[in-house]
């Protein structure tokens, strides 16, 4: 029922994402274009198949992806702080997509093989910073994320500063968390990887709702704990890096929509996975029409909305883990 209700409203605020932006189009004329109903508007036309459609299913992509993630690393690490974008697997995957950019290679693959390649050495980094035996360790993991991450914020301020071409201004942009460079292309492309990752992560769904009684208990009925979490964490860095390569920077989807999400259904994850699915790209829809329509000309990048929601909760958050 729940997954019903947040896929009603992804439709929903799709919907309303093709009909809104600099030139406004009402629902029938949408409908029209979209189903071929009548002589449609030439310009409109253009402006939905190329540009809207491409972009909102871009966005409902990054936001399924980012809130899953974020609901894997918090079942691994029993921690509803984690996040990609907090424990610097984001900005791993940012520095190997700046050097494939700055190498000439393309978006879809070149990009984002560098971004995966860099998301996993960062996380291979964090797991080896925090841990000398075992795979996880809650507190001592995140904090070296949280390190990770500002120093991939400082490497990444030193590709910037090194790269003096006509490149950088996008890049800068495209850090912030940019969807207005969708094709519908490469959201075909991207749509590709990140369907089949989340198949296997609903398939360990109930090995998550395990791991979560422990390392031990979950042993002891019948999950292989190392090669569970060692899926998980490869899937996972898989969908961030991509996400990454694709549009850039997009922090705290991650926290925001497991955490709500936990709240209203409880822990299940057999349902948790599908729900943040459907109410992560409902999420990241809203946020992109959002950095659409708020600023009097042009636009602001995507990542900038998710941030300014996203942080004032980590906030929260926080002070509540240490009452």
């Amino acid at each position: 029922m729940v997954t019903l209700a947040l896929t009603l409203l992804l439709l929903a605020v799709m919907v309303i994402g093709l009909t809104m932006g600099s030139s406004s189009s009402g629902l029938e004329a949408v409908r029209t274009i979209l189903f071929k109903d009548g002589a449609g508007d030439a310009m409109q036309e253009a402006i939905i198949w190329r540009i809207r459609l491409p972009r909102v299913l871009l966005a409902a992509l990054v936001g399924a992806a980012l809130s899953l993630g974020g609901l894997v690393f918090q079942a691994l690490l029993k921690n509803p702080l984690a996040e990609p974008y907090i424990l610097g697997i984001s900005g791993g995957a940012a520095i190997g997509a700046i050097i494939g950019i700055m190498l000439g290679l393309s978006r879809i693959p070149g990009v984002g093989i560098t971004a995966f390649l860099g998301s996993l050495a960062t996380l291979l980094l964090i797991i080896v910073i925090s841990s000398g035996r075992t795979v996880l360790v809650k507190d001592a993991l995140l904090l070296s994320g949280v390190m990770v991450n500002a120093f991939c914020s400082a490497v990444i301020m030193f590709l910037l500063s090194i790269t003096q071409d006509s490149r950088l201004h996008n890049i800068i942009f495209w850090l912030m968390g940019d969807l207005s460079a969708s094709m519908i292309q490469h959201v075909g492309m991207l749509a590709a990887i990140l369907l089949p990752c989340f198949i296997v992560i609903f398939i360990h769904s109930n090995r998550m709702n395990l791991l979560l009684l422990g390392s031990d208990m979950a042993a002891s009925m019948g999950v292989h704990v190392r090669l569970v979490t060692l899926v998980l964490l490869v899937t996972t860095s898989l969908m961030i890096s991509v996400t990454v390569s694709q549009c850039g920077l997009i922090g705290f989807v991650g926290l925001v929509i497991p955490h709500l999400l936990r709240l209203i259904i409880g822990p299940d994850h057999r349902v948790l996975v599908p729900a943040c699915i459907f109410g992560g790209g409902a999420y990241m829809v809203v946020c992109d029409l959002l950095a659409r329509v708020l600023p009097a000309q042009g636009e602001m990048p995507g990542g900038v909305i998710t941030a300014m929601i996203g942080a004032p909760l980590f906030i929260i958050l926080l002070r509540r883990s240490k009452q």
